[in-house]
């Protein structure tokens, strides 16, 4: 996976076995961090498309923050959050997000 700069990478590959644990059984069996060129922004089509996204029931919001509760950076938590809650809503309804 890419990353925007050599410190993030480091990091993450420092974090590799807890986000893996965190991701269970949806983990690959090896994650690897390197800066590299990051996906474009989202067009306007495709911000449509996530404005028509499934809203996360009240139990997803809750595993999604169970989830990402041992972050200990309370932005990146609640982004991470956002994120397993959406992806859960949209594996619910057989959209990926």
């Amino acid at each position: 996976m890419n990353t925007s700069s050599s410190a993030w990478a480091f990091e993450l590959t420092q974090l590799e076995a807890t986000i893996r644990e965190k991701l269970g059984e949806l983990a690959p069996p090896k994650l690897r961090f390197a800066p590299g060129p990051l996906p474009e922004p989202l067009t306007a089509a495709e911000d449509v498309s996530a404005a028509n996204a499934p809203e996360p029931s009240a139990d997803e919001r809750a595993r999604a923050s169970k989830l990402a509760a041992t972050i200990a950076d309370e932005k990146l938590r609640n982004l991470v959050a956002r994120a397993a809650a959406a992806s859960l809503a949209g594996s619910r309804s057989g959209r990926s997000i």
